[in-house]
C-alpha cells in the first residue's frame, strides 16, 4: 500500500508502464499542481505538467496522451539523489542551460536545491555563503522553467535544461556569461559585448535586434533583414526559393558544401517569418520535443484538422 505522499517521476526512457494503483492527468504548467505530489518533469513533455494520482482520486482532465508513468516513494527519490556525488559540503555546480545550447547561468545546488527544481520546475538553487536555497526569479520574476535535468558523466555537475521567462543576468542581459576574453585583449577589434550564445541563437538574437531598429530607420536604407521584416509577401517568395534551391542539391547531386549552403538560407529566412510571428526558437524546439516519443506517422495523424 503506497503512503499518502507520493513523488512521481514522468520519463519515456526511464519507465515503461503505468504502476498498479495509479492514474494519469494532467494540469496546466501555470497553475499549481495537487498538493499530494511533486512531478519529477521530462523533456518529452515539453510544456504540460503531468501528474500520477491514486486510485481514489478518479476525475480526469482533458490532456495529452502519456506514454509511461511511475510513482517513486521518497525512498526512490532518496536513491536518485544519491546518484550525485555531492562535494564535501553536500553541493554540486548546478549550470542552467537552454535547449538551444545557451549556457544562463552557473550556481550550486545541494538535495534540497535539486528536489526542489524537480517538484516545481523552477531552477533553484543553493547559496553557500547563505546556507539557504533561492529560487532564480523570485525577484525579477525571470524565472527557469526546467522541463529536463542532467548529470555529467561524473556525476559531480548538474544541468537544468530549461527556458526562461526573461533576461537571466542580474544586469539585464539575456545570459550571464556576456564577457568574452578577447574582447579583454589589446588588440580586440571587438567593440560590442557578445554573447556566449550558439549559432542559432546569435542569429535568432540578431534578427531580433533588427525588428526592434525597423521603427527607427524611416530615412535610412534598410538591411536585407529589414525589408523582410518589414515585406511578408517578400519574405514568403525567399524561404520557398531557398527551400526549393535546398531540393535542387539533392535531386542534382550536388556536393555537400552546396547543400549546407542552401539550408543556412533556409533557416535565416525561417527564423526572420518566426520573428515577425513572434516565436521564438526553443517554442520551435518545445515543440520538437513533444515529438521525440512519436512516429512521424503517429504524429502526423494527431494533428488538428485544418
Amino acid at each position: 500500500m503506497m503512503s499518502a505522499q507520493h513523488n512521481y517521476f514522468y520519463s519515456s526512457i526511464t519507465s515503461k508502464a503505468l504502476i498498479p494503483g495509479c492514474s494519469i492527468q494532467s494540469y496546466n504548467p501555470n497553475s499549481r499542481p495537487p498538493s499530494n505530489i511533486c512531478v519529477l518533469y521530462s523533456s518529452v513533455v515539453g510544456d504540460h505538467g503531468v501528474c500520477a494520482t491514486s486510485r481514489k482520486n478518479k476525475k480526469k482532465k482533458e490532456g495529452f496522451k502519456v506514454e509511461a508513468a511511475v510513482s517513486l516513494g521518497e525512498q526512490e527519490v532518496e536513491k536518485l539523489l544519491d546518484l550525485v556525488k555531492w562535494d564535501d559540503k553536500g553541493a554540486a555546480v548546478a549550470i542552467a542551460r537552454m535547449s538551444i545550447g545557451a549556457i544562463l547561468m552557473q550556481g550550486f545546488a545541494n538535495r534540497e536545491a535539486l528536489t526542489t527544481t524537480i517538484s516545481t520546475r523552477k531552477a533553484t538553487f543553493y547559496s553557500r555563503s547563505r546556507s539557504s536555497l533561492w529560487i532564480k526569479g523570485e525577484t525579477s520574476m525571470n524565472f527557469i522553467n526546467v522541463h529536463d535535468v542532467y548529470l555529467d558523466c561524473d556525476r559531480d555537475s548538474i544541468i537544468y535544461l530549461g527556458k526562461p521567462d526573461g533576461p537571466t543576468c542580474h544586469t539585464g542581459m539575456e545570459t550571464c556569461y556576456y564577457t568574452s576574453l578577447n574582447t579583454l585583449l589589446p588588440d580586440s577589434k571587438v567593440e560590442q559585448i557578445k554573447l556566449a550564445m550558439t549559432t542559432l541563437y546569435s542569429l535568432e538574437s540578431t534578427i531580433s535586434q533588427r525588428k526592434l531598429e525597423v521603427a527607427k530607420t524611416e530615412n535610412e536604407k534598410p538591411s536585407w533583414t529589414k525589408r523582410l521584416l518589414l515585406d511578408n509577401s517578400l519574405l514568403c517568395s525567399k524561404i520557398r526559393e531557398e527551400a526549393d534551391e535546398l531540393c535542387r542539391t539533392l535531386e542534382e547531386n550536388e556536393d555537400k558544401s552546396r547543400a549546407a549552403s542552401e539550408m543556412a538560407d533556409v533557416l535565416y529566412h525561417a527564423l526572420v517569418l518566426l520573428a515577425v510571428k513572434d516565436v521564438k526558437v526553443e517554442d520551435v524546439f518545445q515543440v520538437l520535443r513533444q515529438r521525440f516519443s512519436k512516429s512521424g506517422i503517429e504524429e502526423k495523424s494527431s494533428r488538428k484538422s485544418t
